[in-house]
Order: structure tokens, then C-alpha cells, then sequence
């Protein structure tokens, strides 16, 4: 095993030649293009316009409904059910989805070889209340996507949902005790055919996805749109390109047998593309700037017999298993306390690096250089683990060498697969290794590697596997809406100045009756899932005991209270993440990703300004089963405390 000491130097070089000065500038977000070519990667091909026509709009001008929810995906149909079950009427709620289906980022992704790398019996939500049996440990996309149509069946959410539609602006209206939304709703072939007018609203949620806003990298020269074949992006794959379809399970990439095929990127999408290319193209180009951490993925059928007496054979199994893997993921499980997930995340005692836990909660900067030697010695046996897998694996020492990635788990989501790295030893599989450069141009053939060669290979056809710009910002201009609060003040101008500011992460004072999901001030989790019903049961919660409080039946069309936090308590909330932020000092360390800002995380020579509304930012440090129990405890002592509740 390489020396401690070298492995850290070796991490350090390999990150110093992926860090760029314009950062995050390096990528062009699809749906803002200049360029029609591009922009019109993100058209909704999935859309059947004319059903979509043809049904009852469920908002029309002037319109008033108790609750606005903006995004029909997990979170959007979560806090819609945990509303139902709080005691709210499911005809109160209506969706605005710019989709023309539900789901979120299971509507969008349908590219072959997709499924969830978190286990389905902790990942999909309200599995106890449906009594859903997962085919496998790990469901497709295709299976995620058909359960979540159920969920908005079984609760009557289904007709809810005006499909195609942006919430563009709130604007609070402190006379009417409720917000004014405008809308821009389309009809007809592609949704071309647009409306926009204005409903009242009690309440609403914002429940932007973390990862919804697909970019693509600027290239030299014409960029990536002067490539002359065919070209798309994963998060909405081109079947009539490649054969197959969006329903099946095991599409066949048919139109691919005669196609020279590139991919650009090798993150958590590739991972699962790549085999299923690799079976059908002629020849496969794998454009690499940086490897994942593939480990083993271990996919098996559901024993029916096991999952009804092991796995949900007792009431309240689901939470259970949920915050299992949270404890082991953050090596916070009690002694002998067995890990019922038992996968590759529960395996990675480094993660919680990045996800949080209960060691170093409160540190304060002084500890930093103590807090990341502490993971990396913690990462250090998986890591090398990781390592041996693809040297054992992947034939050609050379492709090996260039597939083992150097950074800690914590630094790249990691990715789980048993079949990705297996595809480098077929013979029509080419790994274009770009050392950490990125690919350099795009022509109307082919694309030119970066590295020291700067080859160009020639292609027919072009997948940009190239990720999301990241989650950053506050909630409202995460989900592209203008918010004006008391006073007509932007919930945008207020986090700009002041960094982020909520009680729990879920809703801020000057912004009454709103609220959204969002990692920000929040426990996060590996299992993006159970952070969104978390918040969603909390919001649920609050407004269920605000309006007993205020002697209004949850059931009654209009006229709830107005609930809205405290300032004072907002602000200590946001002081305990600050307290709790230089945990996340880890993030320094890591090669450039979205996760540390393409490695333009804080440094402690910014501002003290600069430096404070990054903190701010922050997750809760105690990881997700201390921020669960924060709110626990705060439910308990029965008085919404750091929250005004008035009355009609």
C-alpha cells in the first residue's frame, strides 16, 4: 500500500490540474443557450400534447387554492401527502409542473441502464403506505417513474397538476393574507402555445430537484454545437437516434450496431450508460477529465418471502430502515446495531465527511487541519479497497491507471457498477483520457481531445453525459422564481446580503406561508429522498398545529392563519450552522466538482463577509439523525417556537 503522506500529495496534484479560474463559468446551462441548436436539447420529447390538451386545466385566471405546490417530483408529491396526512383536504392542493408528467428527474431521465444507487426500499418514499414491493434492491428509472404515477393516484393528486406550467413570480400581499402568483402555462405541439395569469394562494412550496438544470461544457472554437452528427444529452436521451424506448426496461440501442459513438463524461450517468453503448455501438469513445469511484453495485431480485418478513414485517419498518442507513452512513449506529442496508454506502465510513455526523459538530476552524486528517485516515482502507478493484478488473494496466481516480469518497458522488469497468476489455471500447484537461474542441466531425495529443476523433454520434449546473443560491432562484415578501423585498436580495437565513432550512422571516426543500441549514443524507420528507412532515406538522391554534379547521377553503418565523430565530438557527460549518473544511481537499464550486470553495483568506454568508450555507453539521432529532425535540415542547402564528 502507497504511503499515507503520498497519497495525499498525489491527491493534491491531481486536483491542482483540474482547478480552472473561471470555475463554474466553464459550463453553458442548455435551457439559456444562445445557441437554438443546444437549447432545444431540453425540449420534452416526452410529452403527449394532445392528452395533455385535452384535459380540465385545474387552475384557471383568478383562481384561489389553499395550497401551490411548484414541481410534481418526490418532493412536490411528499409534501403533498404528508399535508393529506396531517389532516389538510387533497382538493385544497394544485401543482404547477413544467413537465408534461410527473416525477421530476425520473420523468426527464430515461437513458438506458438508469437506476437509483440508493436501495429502493430505503429510496422510494411512502413504501409503507402503498405496500409496494420493489422488483429489485436497486429500481430502474422506469420502475421509479410508474411508482411515483401511483402515489399521486392512490392520494388523488393525479388531476391535481397542471402540467407544462412555470410559476414565474409570489408576491405577498399582506391585505389579502396570501400570495399572488403568476403563472405561464402552454398548450398545443411542444407547450408553444402559452398563457400566463395569476392566482391567489395561502401557501406555497418550492420544490426545485438539486439537479434539474442540465449544462454542457464551453468548447473551443464552434463548441460542442459545430459537431456535425447527432447529439444529446443524457437528461433526455434521443431513442429515434439510438433505438429502443423510454418504456422498456432493457431498451435495444439497435440504430447504434454502425456508429461511432462518443460519450463526454464519466460521472454517476455514464456509469450506467457506458455498458449499455458498449454492447451496441461499433466503437465506443469514452471521454474522460476525471474518474468516479466505481465500486460494486451487488443488483439482486427481491425475494418476495424475505421482503414481507425480514425487511417490512413490522409497522414502521420503513422509518426504521430509513434511519438505519443514515446512522451507519455516519458511523453513528449504536453498538450492535446491525446494518440493514449493508451496501457499498454503508461500507464508506469517510462519506460523512460530506453528509455530517456527530464527531466534530461543533468544531471551530481551529480544528480544521484535526477534522480532515480524521476522514482521510478514515477514507484510507476504502479507498485502497476501490483501487485494487480496478486493477483486478480492468485488463490493460494502462486504462487501469487511468480509470483510478485520486480524492476521497467525499469529494464526487461515488457511483456503484458491475458492469462499467468490465467494459474497457471489449475491443470497441476507447477510454480518451484527457488528464484532468476536459475535452478542448468540438468539429463538424468529431471531437479533439485535451491532454498532450489533442487528437481529433471522429464520430457519428455525440451523448453529453455532462451533469447539472449545481444547487446553489437560494430556494428561489434555484426553481427560477421571482419572490417579493413584506415590503416587496426578494427572498434573492435578502440571501445575497445576508447569506442564507431559515428556521430548520425550510422557511425564512419577511416571507410568510412559504416554504421549500432544500439541502441548505437542513440535514442532508446520501439518500436525497428522506431529507425532502423530513422537511415535507415538519411543514406539515407546523401548519396542521397553526391552524389548531388559531381555531380554523384544516379542512376550511380559505382563510388560514398566517405563519410566519421569527427574525430573531432564524438568525440563531443560522449562527448554529455557522458554529458548525468548518466541519465541511473537508471540501477543501477534493478535486473540482459541483460539490465544492469546481474547487472554488471559501479559503480563509476571502472576506469576513465572504466567509460568513458561506457558512451560512452550510448543512446542519450534526448530520441527518441530529438534525431528526433537533426537530424531534422541538415538536415536543408543543410551542412552534420561533414561529408567529396570527389568527384570521
Amino acid at each position: 500500500m502507497a504511503d499515507f503522506a503520498e497519497i495525499q500529495a498525489k491527491y493534491a496534484a491531481e486536483a491542482q490540474k483540474r482547478l480552472r479560474p473561471d470555475g463554474s463559468a466553464q459550463y453553458e446551462v442548455l435551457e439559456a443557450s444562445k445557441n437554438e441548436r443546444l437549447r432545444h436539447l431540453v425540449d420534452d420529447v416526452w410529452a403527449d400534447h394532445a392528452a395533455l390538451d385535452a384535459l380540465p386545466a385545474p387552475l384557471a385566471a383568478g383562481d384561489s387554492t389553499k395550497f401551490l405546490i411548484a414541481g410534481a417530483g418526490i418532493g412536490g408529491l411528499v409534501a403533498a401527502v404528508r399535508l393529506i396526512q396531517a389532516g389538510f383536504s387533497v382538493d385544497q392542493i394544485r401543482f404547477v409542473e413544467t413537465a408534461g408528467g410527473l416525477g421530476g428527474t425520473w420523468y426527464w431521465n430515461r437513458y438506458p441502464g438508469l437506476h437509483c444507487d440508493v436501495e429502493s426500499y430505503t429510496y422510494l418514499p411512502l413504501l409503507e403506505e402503498t405496500g409496494f414491493v420493489p422488483s429489485h434492491k436497486y429500481s430502474s428509472g422506469l420502475e421509479i417513474r410508474k411508482y411515483l404515477e401511483l402515489l399521486a393516484k392512490k392520494w388523488n393528486l393525479d388531476d391535481k397538476i397542471l402540467y407544462r406550467t412555470k410559476l414565474d413570480k409570489l408576491e405577498w400581499d399582506d391585505a389579502a393574507r396570501a400570495w399572488k402568483a403568476n403563472i405561464t402555462t402552454g398548450r398545443g405541439p411542444k407547450g408553444a402555445d402559452k398563457t400566463s395569469f395569476s392566482v391567489t394562494v395561502e401557501y406555497v412550496w418550492l420544490t426545485a430537484g438539486l439537479l434539474s438544470r442540465p449544462h454542457v461544457p464551453k468548447l473551443g472554437g464552434a463548441g460542442i454545437e459545430g459537431f456535425g452528427g447527432d447529439i444529446f444529452h443524457t437528461s433526455l436521451w434521443n431513442y429515434n437516434v439510438t433505438g429502443g424506448s423510454s418504456e422498456e426496461a432493457d431498451p435495444v440501442l439497435s440504430k447504434l450496431k454502425d456508429k461511432r459513438v462518443g460519450i463526454i463524461g464519466t460521472g454517476a450517468t455514464a456509469i450506467q450508460v457506458v455498458p449499455r453503448l458498449a454492447e451496441y455501438a461499433k466503437e465506443l469513445y469514452v471521454f474522460q477529465r476525471t474518474p468516479s469511484a466505481v465500486y460494486g453495485r451487488g443488483q439482486r431480485p427481491t425475494d418476495p418471502e424475505e421482503f414481507r418478513t425480514k425487511i417490512a414485517g413490522h409497522k414502521g419498518w420503513h422509518d426504521e430502515r430509513l434511519q438505519n442507513m443514515a446512522l451507519n452512513i455516519s458511523n453513528d449506529a449504536p453498538p450492535g446495531i446491525p446494518d440493514l442496508v449493508d451496501d457499498e454506502w454503508t461500507h464508506n465510513p469517510a462519506y460523512s465527511a460530506l453528509v455530517a455526523d456527530s464527531a466534530f459538530a461543533d468544531a471551530g476552524p481551529e480544528r480544521v487541519p484535526e477534522i480532515i486528517a480524521h476522514y482521510l485516515a478514515r477514507d484510507a482502507e476504502s479507498s485502497a479497497r476501490l483501487r485494487a478493484r480496478i486493477s483486478d478488473i480492468v485488463k490493460d494496466p494502462e486504462t487501469a491507471r487511468k480509470l483510478t481516480p485520486w480524492y476521497p469518497v467525499w469529494c464526487k458522488r461515488p457511483t456503484f457498477s458491475d458492469t462499467y469497468l468490465q467494459a474497457f476489455n471489449r475491443p470497441n471500447v476507447h477510454l480518451v483520457d484527457t488528464d484532468g484537461r476536459g475535452v478542448a474542441g468540438a468539429t463538424a466531425s468529431g471531437l479533439v481531445a485535451g491532454g498532450a495529443a489533442e487528437e481529433e476523433v471522429p464520430l457519428d454520434v455525440l451523448v453529453l453525459g455532462t451533469g447539472y449546473k449545481a444547487p446553489t443560491g437560494d430556494p428561489s432562484t434555484r426553481a427560477g422564481v421571482a419572490v417579493l415578501g413584506r415590503g416587496g423585498v426578494s427572498l434573492a436580495a435578502k440571501w445575497a446580503a445576508r447569506g442564507a437565513s431559515t428556521l430548520h432550512g425550510y422557511a425564512s422571516h419577511g416571507f410568510p406561508n412559504l416554504f421549500w426543500l432544500s439541502p441548505l441549514q437542513s440535514g442532508v443524507s446520501a439518500n436525497h429522498a428522506y431529507p425532502l420528507d423530513l422537511q415535507s412532515r415538519q411543514a406539515a406538522y407546523v401548519l396542521a398545529t397553526a391552524f389548531e391554534r388559531a381555531g380554523v379547521a384544516p379542512t376550511a377553503q380559505a382563510g388560514g392563519p398566517v405563519v410566519e418565523v421569527d427574525e430573531a430565530a432564524e438568525e440563531a438557527w443560522s449562527m448554529r450552522i455557522v458554529g458548525g460549518a468548518a466541519r465541511f473544511a473537508t471540501l477543501s481537499v477534493c478535486t473540482p466538482s459541483y460539490i465544492n464550486d469546481e474547487g472554488h470553495f471559501s479559503s480563509p483568506n476571502d472576506p469576513p463577509e465572504e466567509l460568513l454568508r458561506s457558512a451560512r450555507s452550510s448543512p446542519f453539521s450534526g448530520g441527518v439523525m441530529g438534525y431528526v432529532d433537533v426537530l424531534r425535540k422541538w415538536r415536543e415542547e408543543g410551542k412552534l417556537s420561533g414561529i408567529t402564528v396570527t389568527a384570521p
